[in-house]
């Protein structure tokens, strides 16, 4: 593939994902009038999330019409054999944008060939716009970012996920494992920005039982841009179906893995 083709897509990228910014920040300073379903358990979707994603979906559709294209509201379908395929979420974290708290983002990356090309995480609230693109540096707001240092789980924090997708038992049994290794976990409402934590520094590691796509791949380029270790997330199904995810700063991902495995 024409490396100068995922260049032009990343630099649209960039530049559509402040656009969505935008977008989300009107809604976001206008919450009494904005209109909110309820998906499931703790799990909502508004017309800021639906509105934000047919922009995303609209302008990429102009720019790049023979790419797929799988989003958390409006759908998706598995691309054509040597096809790349957008795979955004509008706004990760939405439980806390619809309250009015920070915590969420808006995720875009580009997948093809097994692999996450380009990856950016965009939070409005901050202006913090944290991208990649893989097989160059990590970067937050054009300036090169490093996971951190960290050598075990006792100067740090380690992001931690949770959904009703998976069992109490299994988050519970994970939270306990890091309490016994002297760490402390955080959760926020966005995968896509705890990963880009981890990528930063912010965090020393990042885990959820169960996640989609567009939740995590932008942040699993970040995190491997930046130096850091990752599971085995990227299997032939991770795409549709999601996967378990873990992340870390690249001095405690063995450590990571025994957490996850129990070892």
């Amino acid at each position: 593939m024409d490396k100068d083709t995922d260049a032009a897509r990343f630099d649209f990228a960039c530049a559509l994902i402040r656009q969505a910014g935008d977008l989300t920040m009107g809604y976001f300073r206008n919450l009494d009038t904005l209109a909110v379903e309820q998906k499931g358990i703790n799990d909502v979707a508004s017309e800021a999330d639906m509105e934000t994603e047919k922009l995303i979906r609209r302008k990429l559709r102009e720019a790049w019409p023979d790419d797929g294209f799988v989003g958390e509201e409006t759908g998706a379908a598995e691309p054509a054999s040597g096809q790349g395929a957008w795979v955004v979420d509008p706004i990760d974290g939405t439980a806390c944008f619809v309250k009015g708290m920070s915590g969420w983002s808006i995720s875009i990356a580009y997948f093809r060939g097994g692999e996450v090309e380009l990856g950016l995480v965009f939070d409005p609230v901050h202006d913090e716009l944290f991208a990649a693109r893989r097989g160059q540096s990590a970067t937050l707001n054009g300036d090169p970012i490093r996971c951190g240092d960290d050598k075990d789980f006792t100067s740090n924090l380690t992001g931690l996920g949770a959904s009703h997708r998976t069992t109490p038992e299994v988050i519970s049994v994970f939270m306990v494992r890091l309490l016994a290794a002297g760490g402390m976990f955080l959760r926020n409402g966005s995968c896509a920005l705890s990963m880009a934590y981890v990528a930063c520094g912010r965090l020393n590691g990042y885990y959820e039982a169960h996640i989609n796509s567009w939740d995590a791949f932008a942040g699993y380029l970040l995190v491997r841009q930046a130096g850091g270790w990752t599971n085995d997330f990227l299997t032939e199904k991770a795409l549709l179906d999601g996967n378990e995810i873990a992340v870390s700063a690249p001095g405690i991902g063995p450590q990571m893995q025994a957490l996850v495995n129990g070892d």
